[in-house]
């Protein structure tokens, strides 16, 4: 297989890290959005990350459905997916991966408004600060009232995944918000953050900028 983008994304880090963690083994591609977008125009004509080229030379596009495809190969070969396979905790998992990963669309917004646009918008600026803000107070409630060392249980899922990686992005993204008011996800980032697959698969953020 073949994971096409750069592992600043928290999108194709997330994917690059379940990757790891089911032991398959892929190619990195670690093209740029803006830089390297006649690159990947030939395999998604959306030009966006992460796109998984698979050996049969099918294309997955976006991370929730290159995931999905990972959870049916892993339970294909009778092994445990990274999420429940039904039931309260799918659900639970799947709003808290749409929490982070939209939390992630934010910050993404908020980042190209501030860099890419010579006359930003003060609503859209304020919009993006609140939303986030929200997402994080919210995030910081779940991950505070979780009892066991991940968000839903003693083993590591999806949720826990989108949410390290999207924390990490946030903050290097955006140095200008202060994090530390939410302790209980600076603990989560940082349990993430030490294991060897997060630092195997990690990149400093680069934003547009430094394609040009």
């Amino acid at each position: 297989m073949i994971l096409i983008g750069q592992y600043d994304s928290p999108y194709v880090r997330r994917v690059g890290i379940a990757l790891t963690v089911y032991g398959f083994a892929y190619e990195h591609r670690p093209w740029s959005t803006f830089g390297d977008a006649n690159k990947i125009l030939p395999f998604n004509p959306l030009m966006r990350v992460p796109t998984l080229i698979l050996d049969n030379g099918a294309v997955v596009l976006e991370s929730a459905y290159a995931l999905d495809w990972l959870d049916e190969e892993v339970r294909a070969r009778g092994d445990d997916a990274l999420i429940a396979a039904t039931g309260a905790d799918r659900q639970k998992a799947l709003y808290y991966v749409a929490l982070a990963t939209g939390f992630s669309d934010k910050a993404i917004a908020l980042f190209y408004e501030q860099v890419l646009h010579k006359q930003t918008s003060d609503l859209w600026l304020k919009r993006c600060h609140d939303q986030m803000g929200a997402v994080l107070d919210a995030l910081e409630a779940i991950r505070a009232a979780a009892r066991t060392r991940w968000l839903l249980g003693d083993t590591m899922t999806h949720a826990d995944i989108a949410l390290a990686c999207s924390l990490r992005h946030a903050r290097e993204a955006h140095p200008d918000i202060d994090f530390s008011r939410w302790a209980a996800l600076n603990f989560h980032s940082a349990q993430c953050e030490e294991m060897e697959v997060f630092k195997a698969i990690s990149q400093r953020f680069i934003g547009p900028e430094a394609d040009h």
